[in-house]
């Protein structure tokens, strides 16, 4: 067994393309507008109409952008201890300068990089659109 790809709801598709392919480096795959029965009884919803995005990074891990046409959404903030999925972790090659386009855009960390207690990484946590937590890994 091994992981598909997740699938990451959001507000503002424009937004977080820019978020995930422009700053993150995850590449479009695929781009569709799905609706129909199927959908519906996947979704467990009544006449969905959604926007999927399919991107992949460079070591071929997928992650699906969606966005509901047809049903309202809301937002909130997540701690990282609510229950649930609490967050999910990308390796990039050089924290400081992703954390410094991502200051242009007004993406701010939880706090400055930090060290794993083995030296092997640096990290640190943001908010991402749609307040999605995202931990920033540097292999050290």
């Amino acid at each position: 067994m091994r992981l598909r790809h997740f699938g990451i709801t959001v507000g503002n598709m424009e937004e977080s393309l820019e978020f995930y392919r422009d700053f993150l480096g995850f590449e479009v795959v695929r781009q569709m507008d799905e609706s129909g029965e199927q959908i519906d009884n996947f979704s467990a919803l009544k006449d969905v109409r959604v926007h999927t995005v399919k991107m992949r990074d460079s070591e071929g891990q997928m992650i699906e952008l969606l966005y509901y046409h047809s049903h309202s959404r809301f937002m909130y903030k997540r701690d990282i201890a609510d229950i649930g999925c609490s967050h999910f972790a990308v390796t990039v090659d050089d924290l400081d300068g992703t954390l410094a386009n991502l200051a242009q855009k007004g993406y701010k960390p939880h706090c400055e990089p930090q060290f794993s207690p083995d030296g092997k990484v640096k990290l640190t946590f943001l908010q991402g659109p749609d307040n999605i937590l995202i931990e920033l890994v540097e292999e050290l």
